[in-house]
């Protein structure tokens, strides 16, 4: 382990001088008169450019009983339209020598091209007019909610590590549609129709809540043209709803999930603490609950890595998450994958021994300084991926964050001190406040 620390230590200093010299983004942003926000970023190194459409509407802002409608209708938008028909879209974009997808999560729903820079103009063009003229079928909702049945079934109903994801989200929420799958429960799925899907599409896919992220090889002044053109003349909803979730009441009692299934390859433990997201202008927890992960499970060099697996030799993996990006309270986690022979009760104990034993030994001064350089080489090297970059700006303002706030985020984190990791490990691990679940095989009944 010592020299493992020495080869990282230089590795990291072989790195200061690239962060010492990175420059500033080029970023340009605005508002169009319908209310869609515009963020641009120019980087011309490469003829290429990514055009996304980020709205603020994901799968919880989906009304009671029509979960999975969000993800739903994301499907359904590669279907046709006034000017296109279904698969004309992707199939323009393939023929054009680019890729396009498009994702649902909690908080948004984005669609995504990557081009080559002078294809731009034709991707708004298209992209605008599916965010109005969508044309659908009874025929399209019927063979498209089979396929996101089939979806839903191949990467959760077939993986009990997803199954078992679903109940331990479940059970965290009281009352948030955290609680409730992205794509959707199986019973509610069966029953998705026309209505919910143009209840939805009707409600958020405007451009006054809509986030336009241009990133790669482009002319802002151009971009600007561009987008007033083809997305500036559709009228923005006057009824746009508030954006209101409903509030989690306060957790005071702690929570256990054991989800047994024969499928299961490598029991383990896991945990999830209720913890504060990054907020507009108030991001330092955020930033300190971020080092905090990586401090505690995110990598070989980290607290539960050294004490589990090297010195008790009682796991043969553990990790740390954070998941900050998001709107409202999100989750702080542990995993511990347990030796062969060990069990999830004597690993739980460990677990709990390794994170009570860090509340006291703290923050080594060496390697909180290693993670923020390594932290910041990372957020260098992704500006050479226009992915990486449109990603970033479009995921913070769908989540209410600002350009100023994904600028300001680097920086924060710099600035996170030992003491700031411990005040935020010291809000986040609160027993109330969580639920521990077990994974594991369907235990041995005796005669």
């Amino acid at each position: 382990m010592r020299q493992f620390r020495v080869l990282l230590n230089a590795a990291v200093l072989c790195l200061a001088p690239l962060v010492a010299q990175a420059d500033e983004e080029a970023v340009t942003s605005f508002t169009l008169e319908n209310g869609m926000d515009v963020v641009i970023v120019e980087d011309n190194r490469a003829p290429v450019v990514q055009h996304m459409v980020w709205y603020r509407a994901g799968s919880a802002d989906e009304p009671k009983g029509a979960s999975g409608v969000a993800h739903f209708l994301e499907h359904l938008l590669f279907k046709a339209t006034e000017n296109m028909e279904s698969g004309e879209l992707s199939a323009t974009v393939a023929a054009n020598g680019g890729r396009d997808n498009a994702f649902t999560s909690y908080d948004y729903t984005a669609y995504f091209q990557r081009v080559a820079s002078d294809r731009l103009e034709l991707m708004m063009q298209m992209e605008a007019d599916r965010m109005r003229n969508i044309r659908l079928t009874e025929s399209d909702i019927t063979s498209e909610r089979g396929v996101i049945i089939e979806e839903r079934n191949q990467r959760t109903e077939n993986n009990p590590r997803a199954l078992f994801g679903e109940q331990l989200n479940a059970v965290q929420y009281h009352n948030h549609g955290y609680s409730v799958p992205i794509i959707g429960w199986m019973h509610e799925m069966q029953t998705l129709g026309m209505d919910d899907v143009m209840d939805f599409y009707n409600t958020h896919y405007y451009p006054n809540n809509a986030i336009l992220v241009v990133s790669g090889d482009v002319d802002p002044e151009e971009v600007r043209s561009l987008a007033e053109k083809h997305y500036g003349t559709i009228p923005a909803n006057p009824d746009l709803p508030d954006r209101v979730r409903t509030a989690e009441p306060p957790q005071n009692a702690e929570r256990r999930v054991v989800f047994r299934d024969a499928r299961v390859a490598q029991p383990y433990v896991s945990r999830s603490y209720l913890a504060p997201e990054r907020d507009p202008g108030d991001q330092e927890m955020a930033a300190a609950l971020t080092i905090l992960a990586e401090v505690l499970g995110g990598g070989q060099t980290s607290y539960m890595t050294e004490k589990l697996q090297f010195e008790q030799q009682k796991a043969v993996w553990s990790g740390a998450y954070y998941r900050g990006a998001s709107l409202d309270d999100t989750t702080f986690d542990v995993i511990v994958l347990p030796r062969p022979g060990l069990s999830l009760e004597e690993t739980e104990a460990a677990m709990d021994d390794v994170l009570e034993q860090f509340m006291v030994d703290g923050v080594q001064p060496d390697q909180l300084e290693r993670i923020k350089m390594q932290l910041r080489a990372s957020q260098i090297y992704e500006r050479d991926d226009v992915n990486s970059i449109a990603n970033r700006y479009g995921q913070a303002l769908a989540i209410g964050l600002t350009v100023e706030d994904v600028k300001a985020w680097p920086d924060l984190l710099k600035a996170v001190t030992e003491e700031d990791v411990m005040e935020a490990a010291g809000l986040v691990f609160n027993r109330d406040a969580s639920v521990t679940g077990w994974l594991m095989q369907p235990e041995e009944v005796t005669q």
